[in-house]
């Protein structure tokens, strides 16, 4: 028996009730069970509203959210369209009648609010006279929640050029791009900056062809040169290891027979080896008078392609990603450093200054990808010296406030990489370290972090 049909038979007998002649005793029962029967009824309508209107409020959250990508740059009637097309695909309530959805949108706060009423059929307290239970819901979503600043410190080493590493890379990363230029409402609410690393990072050619061209003074270029001439018996001036590099420096050899040459600067490619330690593992701006804050500038053959610094030019960050070629050997903390100093505000590399207005918090997060164990960096090849450097580096910039994401694709230090990566539990809540066994699962991996970010964007 249906609920409708039960409801007719309880008015049929308490019609009965009321024509009975054998005693006041059944007329009173009857009038008193209209009563009990519609309250023990009302629970079972009310348990049915509030499954509606918990369905409604899941719909109306999703709504805001899908909407309010885009809220901005719709007209009013396209809003209402868009509004209750989102909530319809997401409520499947055919009870549910009446439904209104109406969304309203700030452009002053960048806050989207959806709000939805409708009305579900009463069965049981329709004996007390009330047909029609309504329900309700809103959500609010606003954008700015959290401004971002993004690094990604990506391994351009020769082995990204094995088993499409790198075409998967590029297209992760410029999937990436996409979503978080599409989480920034206004110029500068998103910064991504770019850092290829090898064992040097290349901070920026110098210009032979611009004659007002100035070697940057955060950089040492005293070993930029070479020597010449007759040398010593022992050749160790001269000797080089089988990286290129000179096993002496030039301090080192001026007692020695011979002619040191410093070369060029306007005809440096660009690349910088470590500091010295332990500057090679903190954020402390080059001075020039302390000599051991500067990078020295270092002319590898198997330098990577310039970073990008911090710019919400999205173009550029497009073509810096498709200029990147897979050459030379791998120095972790190199990498991870630039990535850091791309996220200060101080030199060298100058971030633009962090926007405070509204009380909106920036987050600054590196995201950091490599596919190898460590092989050399600017003071030797041994690979546990070098993953030593990489944990303080790591250790030092989680303190200072950055969050980390490590990738490791099919094989490398997974120790080291896990170590590294900020806890899953540091907002944005969710992995933070993950191990690829495959080149094609970079691009889904890009796609995860760029919607954790993006979740940062948006309060709800």
């Amino acid at each position: 028996m249906t609920s409708t049909s039960f409801i007719a038979f309880l008015r049929s007998r308490l019609r009965d009730f009321t024509r009975a002649q054998r005693g006041n005793v059944a007329v009173i029962f009857g009038i008193a069970a209209i009563p009990v029967v519609g309250l023990m009824g009302a629970a079972v309508d009310y348990s049915r509203a509030n499954s509606a209107r918990a369905a409604m409020q899941a719909a109306i959250d999703a709504t805001a959210l899908m909407l309010s990508k885009e809220a901005s740059s719709l007209s009013t009637a396209q809003l209402d369209e868009k509004a209750r097309k989102y909530f319809l695909a997401n409520f499947n309530r055919p009870e549910a009648t009446n439904v209104v959805i109406t969304p309203s949108f700030s452009q002053e706060t960048t806050q989207l609010t959806i709000t939805g009423e409708a009305s579900i059929p009463a069965h049981f307290v329709s004996l007390l006279g009330k047909e029609t239970m309504p329900i309700g819901a809103t959500s609010t979503a606003k954008w700015g929640n959290s401004r971002l600043r993004v690094a990604l410190a990506l391994d351009n080493t020769g082995s990204m050029a094995q088993s499409g590493k790198m075409t998967a890379l590029k297209s992760a990363a410029h999937k990436l791009l996409n979503q978080l230029e599409k989480s920034a409402t206004k110029p500068g609410d998103v910064y991504v900056s770019i850092i290829p690393f090898a064992k040097d990072v290349n901070v920026g050619p110098a210009n032979p062809n611009d004659p007002n061209w100035k070697a940057p003074d955060w950089v040492d270029f005293e070993d930029h040169g070479s020597w010449q001439g007759w040398l010593s018996t022992n050749g160790s001036c001269s000797e080089r290891d089988d990286y290129g590099r000179r096993i002496r420096s030039r301090l080192e050899c001026l007692d020695e027979r011979g002619t040191w040459t410093p070369a060029a600067t306007n005809r440096w490619n660009g690349c910088v080896a470590d500091r010295d330690a332990d500057y090679d593992v903190n954020n402390t701006p080059p001075s020039i008078s302390v000599k051991a804050t500067l990078f020295p500038a270092e002319q590898d053959e198997s330098c990577p392609v310039p970073l990008l610094a911090q710019t919400y030019v999205w173009a550029d960050l497009h073509a810096k990603i498709d200029a990147m070629t897979p050459v030379g050997n791998t120095n972790t903390t190199i990498g991870l450093e630039w990535g850091w100093h791309s996220l200060s505000q101080q030199p060298p590399l100058n971030a633009p200054p962090i926007v405070t207005s509204g009380g909106i918090t920036t987050q600054k997060i590196i995201i950091f990808l490599t596919d190898t164990e460590n092989t050399e960096n600017r003071s030797t090849t041994n690979r546990n010296t070098i993953d030593s450097r990489m944990k303080k580096a790591c250790a030092n910039a989680k303190a200072d406030g950055i969050v980390l994401y490590t990738v490791l694709v099919m094989q490398g230090n997974e120790s080291l990489l896990r170590e590294c990566a900020s806890p899953d539990s540091e907002k944005p809540v969710g992995p933070k370290f993950f191990k690829l066994t495959s080149a094609d699962q970079i691009v889904t991996t890009f796609e995860q972090i760029g919607t954790a970010l993006s979740a940062l964007r948006i309060s709800n």
